[in-house]
């Protein structure tokens, strides 16, 4: 809901810019810099590095994104011995206005950025870079492990799902550094928004994601693929006429059955890979998964993990994938783009801009005060004791103060949420006991909740 509301107030623009997402969605900032946690330490340390993106250019056929590829969240810790942290990216990215389907060979999803977020981080897709040896019966590849046959980029009969078998070294947004890249493979919405919460980190060092999921809204534009198409959160119109109301975006991949490895997802037969067993479970490999068309039902994605749809931004309609997860709002493989791009791939980084370009600068009006009133917050714990939580659902895409007052209105303490987080905190443990007023705040619109803290 909040993505609408702060859409709304884009002022008209003149010619292309106005109608086209891929230049008017990324988060842009100049001022506030990024944090991160060290393993051990629970208080966020300052990188001094800008988040999201500072600036957008584009021409008649591509956008221009300049950006440091760190996340208004804090990033980190990651608990499995990675010694990198996020790093400035100091990156350019050329996407394309108007990509291509490609109707001949798909592109087969590469190592290392796929994709980038609307915050400028990096998409990856599945894999890590580990992949089974079936010569030492043994995994190959990544840190820790000898090469694999034929060298990094050669192609192997199993290869290692980054999701499961790295989720010890995600943080609490569900991303990690490879050589100080941040970057998700995922849904990058935190651990303990999930209905059914599958890592403690978030119980360690408090942080959020990009979005929070929300089951009644259409979720927001939250990337672009390399071959130049949008990608949403986990939820969309039903159909694809954008009608039937919002519902969970289906993976169309399931697990194979099978306890050997020893054929490929079409039954051809392989090289094998580990039986599967507790170290090696199904869905450890990429392998695992078979695709199964699902005609007729719009909410099933297909196997790039994507559907032509209408949705807020693209009203006509176009091809989107999805950042996918299941009932309980754990991510489902393929998770965003892959195992094949829908459209023509190209490496989208680029080292300069070498064409005539306009910047591209949002302009907001005032707030629409019966949209405001419609934004989706929660304070918890309610009762708090030492620290109160305000969480706001869907994707902040302008700043918001966010205030902590007495009952009679005065304000104790302020903070706010910049574009790309999604939760503030106040330490209440030198409050007294009583009821208190939560605000967020947006131009002259306010929308307040109480709070009572206890002792």
């Amino acid at each position: 809901m909040l993505r609408k509301i702060l859409l709304s107030f884009l002022l008209p623009l003149a010619g292309f810019a106005q109608d086209n997402p891929a230049i008017t969605s990324w988060l842009q900032n100049t001022t506030e810099t990024g944090n991160y946690y060290m393993t051990g330490n629970s208080i966020a340390l300052g990188n001094n590095i800008l988040v999201n993106c500072q600036l957008v250019e584009y021409s008649n056929d591509f956008v221009y994104v300049h950006t440091h590829g760190i996340p208004a969240y804090p990033t980190g810790p990651f608990q499995d011995g990675n010694p990198s942290n996020a790093s400035d990216q100091n990156a350019i990215y050329r996407i394309p206005l108007n990509p291509t389907v490609n109707n001949g060979t798909p592109f087969t999803t590469v190592g290392g950025n796929i994709g980038v977020f609307i915050n400028g981080v990096s998409l990856f897709d599945y894999r890590d870079g580990v992949a089974w040896n079936s010569n030492t019966n043994a995994l190959c590849g990544g840190p820790g492990n000898p090469p694999c046959p034929g060298g990094p980029m050669a192609s192997q009969a199993w290869n290692r799902d980054a999701v499961p078998a790295e989720k010890p070294g995600f943080d609490c947004s569900k991303g990690h550094p490879a050589m100080g890249n941040y970057h998700h493979h995922q849904n990058p919405s935190a651990f303990n928004l999930d209905l059914s919460v599958v890592s403690s980190i978030c119980n360690l060092y408090a942080a959020d994601g990009l979005y929070a999921i929300d089951s009644t809204e259409h979720s927001p534009l939250i990337g672009f693929a390399y071959d130049g198409f949008p990608i949403y959160g986990a939820y969309g119109f039903r159909n694809a006429d954008g009608s039937g109301g919002v519902t969970r975006q289906k993976s169309g991949y399931q697990l194979r059955d099978i306890n050997l490895r020893n054929t490929s997802p079409t039954g051809a037969t392989v090289s094998s890979g580990p039986e599967v067993s507790f170290d090696y479970p199904l869905g450890y490999f990429r392998e695992d998964y078979e695709f199964i068309a699902h005609p007729g039902e719009d909410d099933y994605l297909d196997e790039h993990n994507g559907r032509f749809c209408v949705t807020p931004e693209y009203p006509e309609g176009i091809y989107c994938y999805f950042a996918t997860v299941d009932e309980n709002w754990n991510s489902a493989y393929p998770y965003v783009v892959g195992p094949t791009f829908y459209g023509n791939y190209a490496n989208r980084k680029v080292t300069s801009v070498t064409e005539a370009t306009t910047a591209f600068e949002p302009v907001l009006t005032s707030v629409n005060s019966s949209s405001f009133k419609e934004i989706n917050f929660n304070v918890f714990p309610n009762p708090a004791s030492d620290l109160i939580a305000i969480q706001v659902g869907g994707l902040v895409t302008d700043i918001l103060e966010v205030s902590l007052s007495d009952i009679n209105g005065r304000i104790i303490t302020q903070t706010k949420l910049i574009p790309g987080a999604t939760i503030a905190y106040f330490d209440t443990r030198t409050l007294y006991a009583g009821n208190y007023l939560i605000s967020i705040s947006g131009g002259k619109e306010k929308i307040t909740k109480q709070v009572i803290v206890s002792r």
